[in-house]
């Protein structure tokens, strides 16, 4: 049912997506429509790794996902909400989150079942803390690398920028940690009980 609902989900995207690349090539807009094609091939990966590869995501992890895409894609770069100021400090909250789900989906991916209840929810918490902000200080080094080596400006406001950046990606990854990790201690008192 997930992979269905995962395929589904995202073929909406891409489908959304190339109507809008259609829509702006012919009113010639070459941004919006590279931002289009960008968002196609970006919707096609949950696709391309359900089918092809087989896999199985939960769903919070591929609605994040999205969610995310369209907020960053759509919303930000094509309806110009990055101008809003606080656009892009919301979109660093949401990857921190759509990063704790993916610690999420590798965390039961790599823990055996049965060792589940005799996992620490304090570890839970911090393994699935420690990679939303992982993810969020390697986006600040990229965006850090691209402005010296290429001389692009993708870190704007400076050092100001990079800590709001980093301080609300570890924001939307703590809210996730904290609910797996209370999630996880009902799991070890079910296990017991």
């Amino acid at each position: 049912m997930n992979r269905k609902l995962v395929t589904a989900l995202s073929f909406v995207y891409v489908l959304f997506m190339a109507v809008l690349a259609l829509y702006y090539n012919s009113a010639g807009q070459s941004f919006r429509f590279l931002v289009a094609i960008g968002g196609i091939a970006c919707g096609l990966i949950p696709l391309f790794l359900a089918i092809f590869f087989k896999l199985n995501f939960n769903l919070p992890l591929v609605v994040s996902y999205l969610v995310f895409l369209f907020a960053s894609q759509y919303l930000g770069s094509l309806r110009g909400w990055y101008g809003l100021g606080w656009w892009d400090t919301f979109l660093h909250f949401l990857s921190g989150v759509l990063l704790a789900f993916l610690a999420i989906a590798l965390y039961e991916r790599f823990i055996h079942r049965n060792a589940d209840s005799g996992i620490s929810p304090w570890f839970v918490f911090l393994f699935i803390w420690s990679l939303a902000v992982l993810g969020g200080v390697l986006w600040e080094m990229y965006e850090f690398s691209s402005d010296q080596f290429f001389g692009l400006t993708l870190q704007g406001g400076g050092n100001s920028d990079t800590m709001i950046d980093l301080i609300s990606d570890t924001a939307g990854g703590l809210v996730i940690a904290i609910w797996a990790g209370i999630r996880s201690v009902f799991k070890v008192k079910g296990s017991n009980g």
